[in-house]
């Protein structure tokens, strides 16, 4: 089941999309928000799959709020006008829904996150929290997570620096951090996980690794200065 959140400043299409996941066999509805900011502290605060997220509500739009979530989460959109399309799929997002819903379609959006779940499960697997294999031109690489300095998003892609060199691969930094859950891991940006221990310094909310400049996203900063060993 893919534990998925429904934000939607309507109550009706709230229900009917509720009522559609219940039908597909594949969704959990763990939570449902009436408004971005709602939705915001949910998502920077629980594990989410999935997010339905409605683009026009009051206060904050569907792409602001996609644009300023620490996290990762797969995105479906929902609206009920067309011409958001193109800016949608600029964001990356799995699928573009426009009301009203019908469970066809939504089976058909639901089958583009199992495929991109799937695939992202299958590129990055740890062992023991002791290694971490990666496939780099079809060969399985063992990569000591004791090496590994940071994890940087790019795109459709993250790339893992250890000392001297780098490794691309297809995958989201959500998977990233999903199978890294060693302590001296953390997520520090929307685009970037550092290994605390390799963490040289930290000014005005930027630290550095190996003269590497990491910026430090708000919603993180707390809880790294938790993590640190502040004397």
């Amino acid at each position: 089941m893919i534990r998925c959140l429904i934000v939607d400043d309507n109550e009706m299409a709230r229900l009917t999309l509720h009522q559609l996941a219940k039908h597909t066999g594949m969704l959990e509805v763990i939570a449902e928000c009436n408004n971005a900011i709602e939705a915001h502290r949910y998502i920077t605060t629980h594990s989410v799959e999935l997010v339905f997220l409605d683009i026009e509500m009051p206060g904050m739009t569907g792409i602001e709020l996609l644009k300023s979530i620490p996290r990762n989460p797969l995105i479906i959109f929902t609206t009920s006008n067309k011409h958001y399309a193109a800016e949608a799929f600029e964001l990356q997002v799995v699928d573009y829904l426009v009301k009203p819903f019908t469970l066809p379609r939504l089976l058909a959006a639901l089958e583009r996150v199992r495929e991109i779940m799937q695939r992202t499960d299958n590129e990055i697997k740890t062992i023991e929290n002791e290694h971490l294999f990666i496939k780099d031109n079809g060969i399985l690489k063992k990569i000591k997570l004791d090496d590994i300095l940071w994890l940087e998003a790019m795109g459709d892609y993250i790339k893992i620096y250890v000392p001297g060199k780098w490794y691309i691969v297809k995958t989201t930094l959500k998977a990233a951090e999903d199978k890294i859950t060693s302590p001296r891991f953390m997520r520090v940006h929307r685009s970037y996980i550092v290994a605390l221990d390799k963490i040289d310094a930290i000014e005005d909310g930027v630290l550095t690794i190996m003269n590497k400049a990491v910026p430090v996203g708000e919603s993180y900063r707390p809880l790294l200065m938790q993590k640190l060993n502040l004397l």
